[in-house]
């Protein structure tokens, strides 16, 4: 249906946005009926039909679908997909989305959940961003942090927010710094990169240094704190 898929980066995945378990479970009973009814020979009821499920209004719909075409690359005169695609190859990404991780910036502008621990420790002055939602700040979050949702990164009330924060940390700075560290973190640190992108061109005219936190906060349970709560 989709012969092009979209740059990975761009598409929302299940641990991020979000599925309401029962409507794969509903659809899933559905097929799984459709099953019984073709190993007991009977005639199954969604054949040349595209079913479509309404969760919100709880109402099903049923659309026909055009019957065979001569020119289909699958099922027409001269197929030209005869078999099946490699999933991750196909979409440039894991087909679990719960592993999935991108590398989207170079290994020079990012740090370990380590480093960054070394950071936390030393007290040194910096800034650290979290750019997940609001929500998830209250299942866990590290200290001293300032969140700016990803998709809140470019608005004007955020970014003065943002250049209030980094304006009070430089005046921590020794003499010899000139340059504010700010790392930027969220849960798997996929959108920390793609914020890092942007928050680079924002703060261009502040003299700062914005890196990624590589592996987000799931690396930061599994590696330095295994007290700290993974979802």
């Amino acid at each position: 249906m989709y012969p092009t898929p979209p740059p990975p980066e761009t598409v929302t995945n299940c641990s991020d946005g979000g599925v309401l378990g029962v409507v794969p479970g509903i659809i899933g009973c559905l097929q799984a009926l459709e099953v019984i009814k073709m190993a007991a020979g009977k005639e199954v009821s969604y054949s040349q039909r595209l079913l479509l499920f309404d969760a919100l209004d709880g109402t099903f719909r049923a659309i026909k679908l055009r019957p065979r075409q001569a020119s289909c690359a699958v099922c027409g005169d001269v197929p030209t997909v005869t078999q099946l695609q490699d999933y991750e190859q196909f979409c440039g990404a894991k087909a679990c989305d719960k592993t999935q991780s991108r590398r989207i910036l170079q290994d020079n502008e990012r740090i370990s959940v380590k480093e960054y621990h070394t950071v936390l420790s030393s007290g040194a002055p910096h800034l650290l961003v979290d750019v997940r939602q609001p929500v998830e700040l209250d299942i866990c979050q590290l200290p001293n942090l300032i969140n700016i949702p990803i998709s809140q990164v470019s608005r004007p009330e955020q970014l003065q927010q943002l250049k209030a924060a980094v304006t009070c940390k430089l005046q921590q700075l020794e003499q010899d710094d000139h340059k504010l560290p700010v790392y930027v973190v969220c849960r798997l640190g996929n959108d920390s990169q793609i914020a890092v992108q942007h928050l680079r061109k924002l703060l261009s005219d502040m003299p700062v240094n914005v890196t990624d936190i590589r592996g987000g906060l799931m690396a930061w349970a599994r590696q330095i704190d295994t007290s700290f709560p993974e979802y």
